[in-house]
Parts: structure tokens; sequence; C-alpha cells
């Protein structure tokens, strides 16, 4: 019978590893067992059942394999260009061999005379035809090795490659290890999924994946390890949801009180959406519901996110309980702040702002108002994770742009609560709806998809350096009519790598064309000190500076509705879910706005292609989700949480959207029919949930 722990057995001992190259794989792939190898897939495959002739060989063509022999070796060129380079012929011509590495080792191991199979991507170099550092092996140990029509290509590394592990150093390894596994692999799927869904069995997976005969079956095995792949990852999140609901009973907020109905009718700023009523109305169930709420509500820049957090906490002030906001910055900590006490007026709720500006008599007052429960609302930054922060009855956390916090970071928040209370995560940035389906699985999803009422849609136009005192005309005459202007740079200081505009630069071109005393210029970015920010930020918020100079640091929490022109210099610069943060600083008053996007006269295809979607749409879901094709899951770190919180191995979330969806419906059913994985049948499941995912906190129960 097969052992599991075969495949946890070191690298070290694999045929063909040993120690050094173990080291090297720990380091470089994150390849420490049997597994990790078996499971480390290729990433394009080459047909390797063709043979050229020489005289058919041209630069243009891939890569290529010939049959013949080595005539004879010579070293050609001086220093780093020196080269060990062999005459290689077949029965049509002549090319050469050349290596700039390693030439002892070559000619030790590849005699004159003997038949060789060459692999590699031609060249010319001085009218003759080369293939620099091949792949080369004697055409009598080809059938020895565990072959297939189309090869498989391995990622490497320079360090790898260098102590001569190679791609088909990789392919060889695994086909050491699978001569090894004499019997069936266990499957990881129960018998009734492999055949409803007629998957290849894994052992046969496993193996096609590496060493495909066909294109048919190498489709075939691709499916099957990525429906695998895929659908653990839903299956784990959707069932520490279930598991939530079953065992952790929430707050209930049964009735809405005199505080929300006398804000809903005294205070509200303007008519709901339709899209804010029906997301108001899927967050009251919750709170309603005995069960703890943990809810993602996503809505694009200026979709009303605020009003209904403070919908939401105004519900649970009214049966009895204390609310608090958790922001990332002391900017958007503030700007919350006045935004509620402002909504809030003449009802009475007690509010405090908590940041690390924050004084210590000031904290004192908080943390006792905090315990005796004469504090409703408590607002502000990482500062409510210290430990002295106690909640007397703490019912809601809400938790603003979500991804800059780390899990732990919330997790303490969380904690501040002998009971866990409702969770109500935010983020203006819209995420595409597989990704949301795969990052936050365990979340109840709402969308806000509309804008309020009165919003006049940003105008979004492209500028490159040449046209630079056009815009500054523009900025001018919005200026004379009373209007200000942000202009957001990439860096604060130049850079000897990177040509892109900066902030001092720019201050002083700026200053220069807008001078003093006509104009006023306030500046921004993230060395300044908080105090020195805060006066900046004062000076354009009270309409005394014209224009505003600042880095990234104004990406969120600032809502200056006299602010009409947004000005992003080196724009190729930023990916398309940073623009849309950008642009969504102006258009917050009922006056038209613009963004411009300045930008080198030369950019590339990608840099194009974003500054083309900016202008033509302003939906920013439509937006995330090009943003997630141009650049792929990879880029996904620091834009949501840290990075996806798994290893794709396989799958793709771009190109695989439709899978996502199929075998997370699949999961939802077994679940519906058994929420705890109890039937003999799915046992499977709990044993490679547990190893798949037993080293990875959950975020389920810290949204």
């Amino acid at each position: 019978m097969f052992k599991p722990e075969f495949l946890d057995t070191d690298i070290t001992y694999l045929q063909g590893v040993g120690p050094k190259r173990a080291e090297l794989l720990n380091k470089e792939l994150s390849i420490f067992t049997f597994r990790d190898l078996l499971y480390y897939f290729p990433y394009k495959y080459i047909d390797r059942t063709r043979f050229y002739k020489i005289t058919e060989l041209d630069p243009d063509l891939p890569f290529v394999q010939i049959r013949g022999t080595i005539k004879g070796y010579s070293t050609e060129g001086h220093g780093t260009a020196k080269r060990l380079v062999a005459d290689f012929q077949d029965d049509t011509g002549t090319l050469k061999l050349v290596w700039f590495k390693g030439g002892k080792w070559i000619t030790g191991s590849f005699s004159p005379g003997v038949e060789f199979i060459v692999f590699g991507k031609p060249s010319v170099f001085n009218g003759i035809i080369n293939i620099v550092h091949p792949e080369i092996e004697a055409a009598d140990k080809m059938a020895e090795r565990l072959n297939s029509a189309l090869q498989a290509q391995y990622s490497t590394t320079e360090k790898l490659k260098n102590q001569f592990v190679s791609s088909k150093t990789i392919s060889k390894l695994i086909g050491n290890m699978l001569k090894q596994i004499k019997i069936r692999l266990p499957e990881s799927l129960p018998l009734y999924l492999v055949s409803r869904y007629k998957l290849m069995e894994i052992h046969e997976a496993l193996h096609k994946i590496h060493f495909p005969a066909n294109p048919d079956e190498l489709e075939k095995a691709r499916y099957r390890l990525k429906f695998e792949e895929l659908f653990y990852i839903q299956l784990n999140l959707l069932r520490y949801k279930t598991n939530r609901n079953i065992k952790l009973s929430g707050f209930v907020f049964s009735s809405v009180g005199d505080n929300f109905n006398n804000f809903y009718y005294n205070n509200l700023p303007f008519t709901l959406t339709d899209a804010q009523k029906r997301v108001v109305k899927e967050i009251r169930k919750d709170l309603g519901s005995g069960k703890q709420m943990n809810r993602l509500l996503q809505g694009d820049v200026g979709s009303g996110k605020t009003l209904v957090a403070l919908m939401s906490m105004l519900i649970a002030i009214d049966n009895g309980y204390q609310a608090c906001i958790m922001a990332p910055t002391e900017i958007l900590a503030n700007q919350h702040y006045q935004t509620i006490v402002k909504l809030l007026e003449g009802i009475d709720i007690k509010i405090r702002l908590l940041t690390g500006s924050s004084k210590k008599s000031s904290r004192k007052s908080i943390s006792e108002s905090l315990l005796d429960s004469s504090l409703n609302i408590l607002i502000g930054t990482h500062a409510l994770l210290e430990e002295n922060v106690q909640f007397a009855n703490l019912g809601l956390v809400i938790i603003d742009e979500q991804h800059r916090f780390g899990v732990a970071q919330r997790a303490r928040l969380w904690q501040k609560n002998l009971n866990p209370p409702h969770i109500l995560v935010m983020t203006a940035t819209p995420i595409p709806r597989t990704l949301a389906m795969t990052l936050y699985g365990d979340l109840d999803v709402s969308v806000i998809d509309e804008l309020p009422p009165g919003r006049v849609p940003i105008k979004t136009m492209h500028f490159t350096d040449s046209e630079r005192n056009k815009v500054f005309g523009f900025i001018r005459n919005q200026i004379a009519e009373h209007r200000q202007v942000y202009i957001v740079y990439p860096l604060i200081k130049e850079s000897e790598t990177m040509d892109y505009k900066d902030l001092e630069d720019g201050w002083d071109t700026i200053s220069r064309v807008f001078p003093a005393p006509l104009y006023c210029i306030s500046i921004v970015h993230g060395k300044m000190t908080p105090a020195n920010k805060e006066m900046s930020m004062k000076l354009f918020k009270d309409g005394v500076a014209h224009i505003l100079i600042a880095t990234t640091v104004i990406e969120v929490g600032v809502d200056i509705p006299n602010a009409t022109v947004m000005i992003i210099e080196s724009a190729e610069r930023f990916g398309l879910s940073q623009l849309h943060q950008l642009r969504g600083r102006v258009g917050r008053g009922a006056d038209q706005s613009y963004c411009i996007l300045m930008s080198s006269d030369k950019l590339s295809r990608e840099a194009a292609k974003r500054i083309e979607v900016m202008i033509r749409t302003n939906d920013g879901f439509e937006i995330a989700e090009t943003d997630l094709q141009l650049r792929g899951p990879g880029d996904i770190e620091g834009t949501l949480q840290s990075g996806i919180p798994f290893d794709l191995k396989i799958a793709d979330l771009v190109k695989d959207v439709q899978l996502i969806e199929y075998v997370r419906h699949i999961a939802e059913d077994i679940l519906n029919l058994d929420p705890l994985l109890e039937n003999s049948q799915n046992l499977i499941f709990i044993s490679e949930l547990k190893r798949l995912f037993s080293q990875r906190q959950s975020w389920s129960n810290i949204s």
C-alpha cells in the first residue's frame, strides 16, 4: 500500500539532489519535500517530436532540436567574452554551440564523435548559426528517461542555472521521483466527485502534467488539478463561514430606535440611492439574525459607504451597544470623524477621535468614557488596538480600507469583547467578482454600485509633457473660477533609476508658473511631520491654497468639494486602481470636475491601455476587472490584503473565472447537505483541508 508520508520525504533524499542541491531548491523555489517537487508545475511545454536539419535553421525559429555529433572544441574571446565553442554537425551542415560557463564540465561530459541530441534557441553571430548554452544529451540516453512529445519547461533562477539546475534538471528529478512511486497515488477527492464531474484521477493527472503524451491528455490533467486547487480554496472559505454561522451567535439588534429615526428623518443630507437602501436592509437583517455579521461593503469612491456605516452604528447604539471605526491613516480617521460629527449635529450621541497624535489627557478621558458606556462611537487609527483601549459593550466594528491592516491587527480589535461584535469591512477599491469570491469568500458581500444623485461624472483627459502649457492655462482658468487643484507626483525626490516626475522639481516649476502672492501653493507628502501635514491640508481645505502639491498620501480620506481638478504626473507610473482612487479625490461637489493624466511622450502598450481605460470609464468595477487582466493576480499584493492568502500553483484568477464559480457552487451544494463534513464519503475533505490550510490563519473570525 502507498504510504502518504513518502511525499513528505525531505527533497535531500531524492536521487540526484543531495544536501547542496536541496539547499538551493529550498531557498530558490521553496521545494522542501517530494510533494513540493511533484506540485512544482511547468509554465509551458515545447513540442519535442520534430528534429530539424541544420540547413533548416534560422534565428526567427523558437526552440529547436537537432541530432548530430561534435567535431571538436575551441576557446574564443577574452575576459568576460571568453567562451567555449563546439562545431556541431549533421548530414546537412555545421553550426556552433557556445558556453560562457562550465567549459571544463562540458568538455569532460560530451565527447567528439558521439551522437547527441541538442536543444536550444538558434541565433546568428558573425553570419554563422549558433545555439548558446544548449541542452545536450547522448542520443542513446533519450529512450531511458520518462519522455513525452510535449516537453515541460520549468521556471528556474540564475543561482540554480549557475549550479547546473536547469528546467531539464528539474524534469529529470521529477522523473526519478515518479519512477520511485510504484503504487498509485491515493485520491485527494471523493470518488463520487471524480466520477460525477468526469475528472482524471489524481495519479494520472500528476504524471501527465509533467509528461503529457499529447495536448488532449495535458488539458485533462490541467483541468483536474485546477479543479481541485480552486475547489479546496472555496470549500475552506465556505466551511469557515458555515461553522461561524453555526457556532458564533451575535448580539441581536432587534429594534431600530430614536437615534436612527431622528437621523433618517431630520439629518439625512440626501435621499438614499437604491443601492444604499438595499445594503442597509442587508445589514439590518444580519444585525437582527442572532448570528455574527461578517460583511464586506464594497463601494466605489464617493458612493456613500460612510453614510451606510453610520446608519449601521446608529442601530447598534439604539440597542445599547457601542461602535467603532478603524481607518488606516490619521487623514482618513479625521475625515470620518468630521463627516460623522457634522451628520449627527443636534443628535445626542457622543463621538471621539483617537489617533497616534491624541494627547495623554484625551486618551485618559476616552478610556474612562468607553468603560462607563457614555462614549457611543470611537473613530481612530491603529491607536484603537492599544491594550488600554477597552470597551464596555462593543457591538459593531467597522474597518475601513481593511487591506491596509494585517490579520493579527484586525484580530486584536475583534478580541476587545468577550462576545464577538458584528463586523463590517469597507473598501473603496472595487474588487472584481471573481477576486472577491476567492479572497473574501467567507464574508457576505454587499455592493453600492451607484453614485448619489447630483454627482457630475468626472471628465478624464490625457496630455503629454510637450502639452504642459495647455494644462497650465487650464489650471489658471479653474482658479479664476474659484476652484482648487491637486497635483500628484509619484516621487518626493528625483530618482537616479526611475525617469519620473518628482514633487521637489514640481514644486519649483509650479511656484514659477503660479507665483506668490497671486497664487498660494500648499504641499503634502509622507515624510512631513503630522503637524506640518495637517497645517498644509488646512490651508487647502479652508480655500486659502489654490494648489495642493502632493504624493499619493492623499489617495484616501481627503474630501474637499471645491477641488475640481486632479492632475496626476507620470500617470504611466501608477496602476489602474491607484489612478482611480486618486481621481476620486475630485468630483465631490456639484461642479464639473476633471482628472488630467500627464505622461511622457512615449508610452508602453500596457501604460497606454491603462490611460485609455481611465479616459473611457468612471466605473470602478470595470477598471478593477481590467486591472486584474492587465497585471494578473501576482500584482494584487499591496492593493488588497498583503497578497493572496494561499499559493495558486496552477489555477489563474483571471483565466479561470468560470471554473472558480463552478467549483464554488459544487462546494456550496456539499456543505448544504453536510455542513460539518461528517458523512463518511466526505471525510477525505477534512484530511485534505487540514493538510492544505492548517498552517494558515483563518480570516473567518476576523474579517
